[in-house]
């Protein structure tokens, strides 16, 4: 069903094939929705599943098959004036957006000993002030009467400990905070800020070993995968989700 005909959304860090970036953007365009996304190679290119310079490209061509309309913009997310570029790229190339997804984020193992000034600074650029100022400039120049749609991504960092991941839980336990204040702010607009924990993914970072430890705890005896997440991001973007908002929801599968 085109549940989200006619719509435009922005969708953060779609920059692997079997990402949750590219799972929403797949899902969304189903929808009918129009996608504007966004990647950061430079940041594959120092994690394990390294760069994928063609992608992009290809996931463009992918989702105008489905009938809509894409466009890909490399974006830094850690330099400041990014987040009021990529809403004025989004309406210039395919109008006002009304929906934005927060998906990118910036993520290395850390622990006490590690962590550093260095280490925070740059998950903090990203995953607070990144998603924080695009939000804001997404509510500044939204013109939809009818409402938009903010979902945050987040990690279970409330849900209990993630050791060795000290500065990603803390900023994007901030994000968190944020949600639930943004969405009383934006009531006024019609515009809704959820945010989705998806709980471990197999989107291509989990080795054999680390499947094997966590499936157990898995009830329904399987690994999230990335459609999982782009379910629920699509449910939420849609006219249905317009009295949902402020909550930190747990698409986890009931991992435990």
């Amino acid at each position: 069903m085109r549940t989200l005909q006619g719509k435009i959304a922005i969708v953060t860090g779609a920059s692997r094939r079997i990402g949750i970036g590219t799972a929403i953007c797949r899902s969304l365009a189903k929808a009918g929705a129009d996608i504007f996304f966004t990647y950061w190679q430079p940041y594959d290119r120092t994690m394990e599943w390294g760069e994928d310079r063609e992608w992009p490209e290809l996931l463009a061509r992918q989702l105008e098959q489905e009938g809509v309309r894409a466009y890909g913009l490399e974006a830094d997310l850690s330099v400041p004036e990014t987040p009021k570029r990529i809403i004025e790229q989004a309406t210039t190339v395919l109008g006002d957006p009304s929906i934005l997804v927060n998906n990118a984020a910036y993520s290395t193992l850390d622990g006490y000993e590690r962590l550093s000034a260095d280490i925070l600074d740059a998950h903090y650029a990203v995953n607070v002030r990144g998603t924080c100022l695009l939000c804001a400039e997404f509510a500044k120049s939204f013109r939809h009467p009818s409402g938009g749609r903010i979902i945050n991504m987040t990690s279970g960092q409330d849900k209990g400990p993630m050791p060795g991941e000290l500065a990603y839980v803390a900023t994007k336990g901030a994000i968190s905070a944020f949600t639930v204040s943004l969405a009383a702010e934006l009531a006024p607009l019609q515009i809704t800020v959820n945010a989705v924990d998806p709980g471990p993914t197999d989107s291509g970072w989990m080795s054999e070993e680390l499947k094997s430890f966590l499936l157990p705890r898995f009830p329904m005896k399987r690994i999230g995968q990335p459609e999982d997440a782009a379910r629920l991001v699509k449910m939420l973007a849609s006219d249905e989700a317009g009295w949902i908002t402020g909550q930190i929801i747990h698409s986890d599968g009931g991992f435990c």
